[in-house]
This record gives C-alpha cells, sequence and structure tokens, in this order.
C-alpha cells in the first residue's frame, strides 16, 4: 500500500509539472541558446504564455528539453535497449546502473520500467498541453509559423509514443498491430481527472505516430537559420528519416522506400537534395567528435557541461572507462567479433574502440565528467541503410548494393564486398551486419531484433549468465509500469 501510494505520487507529480511547466516555460528570446543552455528559464503566467513567436519558441525549447531526461532520451533509452541484447557485459553490478536490464529480469515497479514509462508521458502531456494552448492563439502568428510549431510538437509526441510502443507492446509485424498497445493520451492532463483509459492496439499507436509524422513533414520548414538549429530542432528531413525507421519495423518496405527517396539522391554521392543537405561525414570520427552539428545529423539532442544532475548524458557513464565509470564493457562474442575490428582492418570505426583492463570499451561518447557529448537520434547513415534494406526486400539489388557500399566505404575506402556476401539470398543480412558495426551503442539491436521477431541473444559475464530470451516469452516486451497500473484501472497488463 505504501509503495502504491509513493508511486501514484511520483507519477501525477511528473505529468503534473509537466502540464504546468509547458505553460509557463520561458527562457531567453534566444532559440539557440534556450535549447543548448536549458538552465536558463524564467516563468511567466499562463495567460500570456502565447503571446509571442519567441515566447512559443521557448514552449518548443521545453518539449525537446523534455525528452532530454535522463531516463529516456537523454541516455536511458538508448542504454536500455544496448543492455538488453547481446553487446555489453556487465563489468559492475548494480541495479541502479541496468543490471536488472541487462539480466532480462524487470518488473512492473522496477526503477527504469517505471522511470522510462512515466519520463516519455510526461513528454507527451507536455505537447498536448502545448498544442492546445497554440490552437486557442493561433491567431497571434502567421500560418506559417503555426504549421512550424505544431509540426514540431507532433514530430517529438511521434517519437515519444514510437519509443513506448517498442519496449511495453508486442512488435507490429507480429500480427499486424493486433496486440495490445498503449494507452493514447492526446488531451491535455491537468489534473488526474482523465487517468482512466485502456489501452489502444498496436496498430492504432502506430496510425498516430504516422499522422502526426505526415502532418509534422507539411508543416515543418525546410530549413532552419544555422547548423545548430538544423541538427537540434526538427525540420522536414527529420520528419521523413523519422518515417523511414517507422516503416522498417512496421515492415513496410515500399513505403520505406517511397520516403527514403524524397531525401536520397538517386546516385552517389548519395545526399539529401532539397531542404538540409543531409549527407554522410566523410569521416565517421567527425559525428562523435566534431560539432555534433554536421550534415550527417539528421536530427541530434544537444548537451552543455552546465546541464543539471540527472539531464545529462550518461552514455559514456556507461560504455566508456575514464571519463565513464566502466559499468559495461563490449562482448567479443558480439558485432566486435567482425572482421572489421580485426588487427589488419583498416576500418575507422576500430577507432570507436579501446583496450583496457583487459576489456574493450566502447569510445563514441567520451566528454568526461560532464558527460555532454550529443546523443544523434537520426543519422544519415541510418536513412541508407534503411532504404538499403527496404530496397533488397522489394527486389532493387542494385540499390541496396551502392547504398550498403556508400556507408562501409566512408569508413573503410578500399574494402569491397564479397561477391557472396551481395548475392540476393546474402544481401539483406550483410545490410544487416552493416547496420550493427554503425550503430554500435546507439541502442538499434534491440528494436532490430523485435522487429524480425529474433530471440533476444543470452550472455555471460564473471557473475551471471543469461540465456535468450525467445518472442513467445513475457520477457521479451517490458511490463507496463506499475506508476501506470496504480492508477489507470482500465489498463490491463502485458502477459
Amino acid at each position: 500500500m505504501i509503495l502504491t501510494m509513493k508511486i501514484f505520487n511520483k507519477y501525477n507529480h511528473i505529468v503534473l509539472k509537466a502540464s504546468f511547466l509547458s505553460l509557463l516555460m520561458l527562457g531567453s528570446a534566444s532559440c539557440t541558446k534556450n535549447l543548448l543552455d536549458p538552465t536558463v528559464i524564467t516563468f511567466i503566467s499562463e495567460n500570456n504564455a502565447f503571446d509571442t513567436p519567441d515566447r512559443i519558441v521557448a514552449q518548443i525549447n521545453g518539449l525537446y528539453s523534455s525528452i532530454k531526461s535522463g531516463q529516456f532520451w537523454g541516455g536511458r533509452f538508448i542504454i536500455y535497449n544496448e543492455l538488453r541484447a547481446d553487446e555489453f557485459i556487465m563489468n559492475k553490478p548494480n541495479s541502479q546502473t541496468g543490471q536488472n536490464t541487462w539480466s532480462q529480469n524487470v518488473g512492473s515497479s522496477t526503477a527504469e520500467v517505471i522511470n522510462l514509462w512515466s519520463a516519455a508521458y510526461a513528454t507527451i502531456n507536455r505537447v498536448n498541453t502545448f498544442l492546445e494552448g497554440l490552437e486557442l492563439n493561433k491567431s497571434k502568428i502567421t500560418d506559417t509559423q503555426y504549421n512550424n510549431y505544431s509540426g514540431e510538437a507532433k514530430f517529438i509526441r511521434a517519437l515519444c509514443y514510437f519509443s513506448l510502443v517498442q519496449v511495453y507492446a508486442q512488435p507490429y509485424i507480429k500480427d499486424s498491430g493486433a496486440s495490445m498497445g498503449l494507452p493514447l493520451r492526446l488531451l491535455a492532463e491537468k489534473s488526474s481527472d482523465n487517468n482512466q483509459l485502456a489501452r489502444s492496439s498496436v496498430a492504432q499507436i502506430y496510425t498516430q505516430i504516422l499522422g502526426d509524422l505526415n502532418a509534422a513533414e507539411t508543416g515543418l520548414p525546410l530549413t532552419y537559420a544555422n547548423a545548430t538549429l538544423t541538427t537540434t530542432r526538427a525540420h522536414r528531413n527529420t520528419a521523413i528519416a523519422l518515417k523511414t525507421r517507422v516503416f522498417l519495423v512496421m515492415g513496410r518496405y515500399a513505403d520505406v522506400v517511397t520516403e527514403a527517396k524524397k531525401i536520397v539522391s538517386t546516385s552517389a554521392p548519395f545526399q539529401a537534395s532539397t531542404g538540409v543537405n543531409n549527407k554522410l561525414e566523410t569521416s565517421v570520427a567527425t559525428v562523435f567528435g566534431g560539432t555534433y552539428a554536421g550534415a550527417e545529423s539528421v536530427f541530434s539532442l544537444p548537451f552543455t557541461a552546465t546541464e543539471a544532475p540527472g539531464g545529462q548524458n550518461s552514455l559514456a557513464y556507461y560504455f566508456n572507462t575514464a571519463p565513464g565509470n566502466a559499468e559495461f564493457y563490449l562482448n567479443a562474442a558480439g558485432t566486435l567479433a567482425d572482421p572489421v575490428y580485426a588487427t589488419t582492418s583498416t576500418d575507422a570505426r576500430k577507432g570507436f574502440i579501446l583496450t583496457q583492463t583487459g576489456q574493450r570499451w566502447l569510445t563514441k561518447f567520451k566528454v568526461p565528467s560532464t558527460f555532454s557529448d550529443w546523443i544523434p537520434v537520426i543519422r544519415y547513415a541510418e536513412v541508407l541503410l534503411n532504404y538499403a534494406e527496404a530496397a533488397a526486400r522489394t527486389g532493387d539489388p542494385a540499390t541496396a548494393i551502392a547504398l550498403v557500399t556508400a556507408v562501409r566505404k566512408r569508413s573503410d575506402a578500399a574494402y569491397n564486398f564479397s561477391a557472396t556476401a551481395l548475392l540476393p539470398a546474402n544481401l539483406i543480412s550483410t545490410i544487416l551486419q552493416e547496420k550493427k558495426i554503425e550503430f554500435l551503442g546507439e541502442g538499434f539491436r534491440v528494436p532490430d531484433l523485435q522487429r524480425l521477431l529474433q530471440p533476444l541473444p543470452g550472455k555471460v559475464s564473471v557473475t551471471n549468465t543469461v540465456a535468450d530470451v525467445a518472442p513467445a516469452e513475457s520477457r521479451y516486451i517490458w511490463p507496463i509500469s506499475s506508476a501506470e497500473t496504480s492508477i489507470n484501472k482500465l489498463i490491463v497488463q502485458n502477459p
């Protein structure tokens, strides 16, 4: 009873606080500074929150800051998707840093299950509250501004629901989305009056996600005033790129091709010909050690040394050693076993691996102490590989080969795939392996396994052995958070 009350209070506090802040937050009139330095905040009356475009943009920056929560896209969402797979081995058993997730041993009251759910729904509610206020005040701004701002909010909501439905619901491809999905909350919740809401189906959640992304694509600008803004705020290419990921997860490969063609040129060098000139960086190292705002970054979350504790990017802390805390080292039997990482390899992605204390560590995220690396949510390399896989699955091997080759040769110009690797029977496996290499540590491993209905692989540490988790097992997805089930009597727990 005491635990239930604590959960009730925590969940309602998060959601109601999000509602309040989404109406009241206002920072500097500078869009760039407000997003990069979220500690500069002033509070204004709800009645004045939509008075000017600058105040509206300040609220939008608040929405982006919300998804940067350390419990969500600010680190843990990526970390949990990596720990549940086989790429990392637990070095320091600690329930506070993902031991239960790595061991496939979470329950509805496990901290990570509760925190991720609550952080994502808090952001969703902030979006809903913002959209309600924007609609009531649309006469105060131009149609172009209205479409831009609502497009950004809907992109963020789509990203939230897409993230949640992959963790807490069965894969769409299992039964074309007929399984139980999530509570589909689309209204601004400023009290606990509407807590009672049954789960919509997985298909209904994906319909909402695509509806939001289609609306965002129509309303978002082609570009912004500078590279920082085009990296940290959603533009038209951002919505399209995320749709390639969504359609890939749904197994709608022809739709992946349709979307990708909007932002990928028909021949090398592959790049976007309209809007932001997204393309691969010349060096993959630049993506994680440069300005973070290069052409490859379709959408990234910025962090600074002044981020509040708990909002910082924790990826270096988990996966790196000095500057990190060496929580999880790379599994020698995972992707690390690929010849890309062999001593004789000349692939530049070897540079992200550090050998120390007898183990190998991932150093993509490397800023010490403040852990202020930017988080790449969508990279153009992903768009190319999504397109490559979809092309291979829809009878266009020539395009698939050209795209996967472009990604490989960016890191190793002298490399040529073997003829066997590019045979129709092997091409999809080649593309999937390239994706594992390219996005090691970026949170793609479990979503890719689940969309293909493959087991979550087992692994072995010094202190623990974890068996495979088959798609039919209850552990294949996470249980619904007890923070939700304790207040929402209409929701049904995952079996």
